[in-house]
């Protein structure tokens, strides 16, 4: 399999001719000092790690997969050596409070790192972002004596972190988990239950694991307001942040045998009177856990983006190279017997949906993150209320948007190979698997189009959707001079009234029929990602075409980038008609059977 190699060149476009990215952290104080000279040296340093050092143990690992033996993991070769150069290069606290150790860099910046960690390696990755989000959640919720605690060794890389929700009979519905926590004479807890699914919850990569597991008082109220959040660690540790050498009562019963990710270590994790601390406040463990959930939700979308990159790669390279039939309009290369598949229609189909969604998922991952770093760093009031107005909105599309199209590219990368996608050896069979779980984890896609059918958008009467259009009719207003875009605004300005009347149509439905809004979420959900993308396309056309007017940089990679945008708007773009269709079908044919007639 061909190492997976960074795309610096698009990466860089999106963040300086797209998102402006110095002008928007000129505008916060904390954030000020980073310049492009400064990103650009992280990523290509990130690039490098991914592609020397990462990418090399993908297909070992997924072939050796995680061992279990007497409650003990074992990662597979490679990866602890992996886990301590990336640690010692600081890549742990990248996005850490510089209160504690960490660097403070903007999420715009990491989510670029993510992708490409998740498109080298995914099993690593994870090991990777569920410190990350441990600590984001520990940095904003815990006490100023858990952060102190914890954060340094975390953001070092020496401790790491899991998140424990799920339970044998609570997934999605958390309220009704029994995992218990007694409060113990020294005001902490002793935490009793099991979870299960918990990635990267045992391994041999650190020293330390520092679970954010979510548990009930006895006396505390029924439902989702009862549950608390606390910070358990797999070895003791004192009040200076060193190992007592004692453990906690916190074991692995086993780890999953899965279908793909199969070095990412999958936990049973049981809890048996183990020592614990409440992290913010009791009862409101559910709301700050979201600090962390939303957080890698976001992460399993750059997931699906890094995957379906990789996926790309693999089949453009060989796309040029495997020679099979002739060109339908003539012969490309006369001496031989064969012309590249490059040259049949449907191949070019398939990779240049590939790329028309790798580009703008990209774009929609980073203009998600963008929010992120207003909400945290800037200094306006207004636009940290706007920008997280934004975010609700955004994070259900980008996970589950971003997952379904990535993992439509692993397969359509793998199609282009045809039967050597299917064997082990180009790597597309483990990215189609590994690209899979995205697709679950973190809330189901469904889960994530009925929260945005539901909570963000029918509960709020729409009004989170009213922000987005207002940064949608702001741009076209700034954009509405140059000519040579006319086409494709009225392109966003058609999708954007097919995604205003969808949601007339969901918000009427809704107060008539109480199976209206699940009946409609996942083709809601679709709509406004491909809305979402046609806006990215705009925004990216628009930086091209300047770039092309002024003769800046690589021509030839501009000019690329318009002739894919064109192709997304002339043929994929159309879909959007045909979900409004399906929203406007309502329930009726979905509830319709009877439960025996399944």
């Amino acid at each position: 399999m061909p190492n997976y190699r960074a795309p610096l060149a698009d990466m860089q476009f999106l963040l300086r001719d797209v998102f402006c990215a110095e002008e928007l952290f000129a505008a916060m104080p904390s954030t000020a000092e980073v310049t492009y000279d400064l990103i650009d040296a992280i990523l290509e340093a990130a690039g490098d790690i991914s592609s020397e050092l990462l990418s090399t143990i993908n297909q070992s690992g997924d072939a050796e997969a995680c061992q279990f033996l007497n409650g003990i993991v074992t990662t597979p070769k490679g990866f602890k050596e992996a886990y301590t150069a990336y640690a010692e290069g600081g890549w742990c606290g990248l996005t850490g409070e510089l209160k504690y150790g960490g660097q403070g860099m903007p999420k715009v910046l990491s989510a670029l790192i993510e992708e490409m960690i998740f498109g080298a390696n995914s099993s690593f990755a994870l090991y990777a972002i569920l410190t990350t989000g441990a600590t984001l959640t520990l940095n904003q919720h815990g006490s100023d004596q858990l952060k102190q605690t914890y954060l340094p060794k975390m953001y070092k890389g020496k401790w790491s972190g899991s998140m424990c929700l799920t339970e044998p009979h609570a997934g999605t519905d958390l309220g009704i988990l029994t995992t218990r926590a007694d409060e113990s004479s020294d005001g902490s807890y002793r935490i009793t239950g099991t979870k299960i699914f918990i990635t990267a919850g045992e391994h041999d990569l650190t020293e330390n694991i520092i679970h954010l597991v979510l548990a009930k008082r006895p006396d505390a109220p029924k439902g989702p307001r009862g549950i608390s959040l606390f910070l358990v660690p797999k070895l003791l540790v004192d009040t200076a942040g060193n190992l007592t050498g004692q453990k906690n009562n916190v074991v692995c019963g086993s780890i999953e045998h899965k279908m793909g990710i199969k070095a990412s270590a999958t936990c049973v994790l049981n809890f048996d009177g183990a020592t614990g601390y409440l992290v913010g406040e009791l009862n409101q463990g559910l709301s700050n856990m979201f600090t962390m959930m939303n957080y890698e939700r976001l992460s399993m979308g750059l997931q699906g983006n890094g995957l379906a990159e990789s996926s790309y790669q693999i089949a453009a390279a060989y796309a040029k190279e495997r020679v099979q039939g002739r060109a339908a309009s003539e012969k490309q290369q006369s001496a031989r017997l064969a012309d590249p598949i490059l040259v049949h229609p449907d191949v070019r189909r398939m990779l240049l949906t590939m790329r028309a969604n790798i580009l703008a998922g990209r774009a929609l991952s980073l203009y998600a993150s963008s929010q992120l770093d207003i909400v945290k760093f800037h200094p306006d009031a207004f636009e940290r209320q706007r920008a997280g107005q934004l975010v609700a909105l955004l994070v259900p599309v980008q996970k589950a948007y971003c997952t379904d199209r990535g993992f439509e590219s692993c397969v359509l990368g793998q199609q282009t190979l045809g039967g050597h996608g299917y064997v082990a050896e180009w790597g597309l069979e483990q990215n189609v698997r590994d690209a899979r779980i995205a697709q679950i984890y973190e809330g189901t896609n469904g889960v994530q189009a009925l929260d945005l059918a539901g909570r963000k958008t029918v509960r709020c009467n729409g009004e989170l959707l009213q922000v987005l259009f207002t940064d949608i009719d702001g741009f076209i207003a700034a954009q509405s001079s140059v000519r040579s875009l006319d086409p494709f605004i009225a392109h966003m300005e058609h999708t954007k009234d097919l995604l205003a009347k969808a949601t007339s149509i969901l918000l009427t439905d809704a107060l008539d029929d109480p199976n209206a809004v699940g009946a409609a979420s996942y083709a809601y959900m679709e709509l406004m990602g491909l809305t979402l993308y046609c806006f990215m396309w705009l925004r990216m056309l628009a930086a091209a075409q300047q770039a092309l007017t002024q003769d800046a940089g690589n021509q030839e990679y501009y000019d690329g980038l318009v002739k894919t945008g064109e192709f997304f708007y002339a043929r994929l773009l159309p879909r959007a008609g045909a979900l409004v269709n399906e929203i406007k079908a309502g329930p009726a044919t979905l509830m319709a059977l009877k439960m025996e007639q399944f």
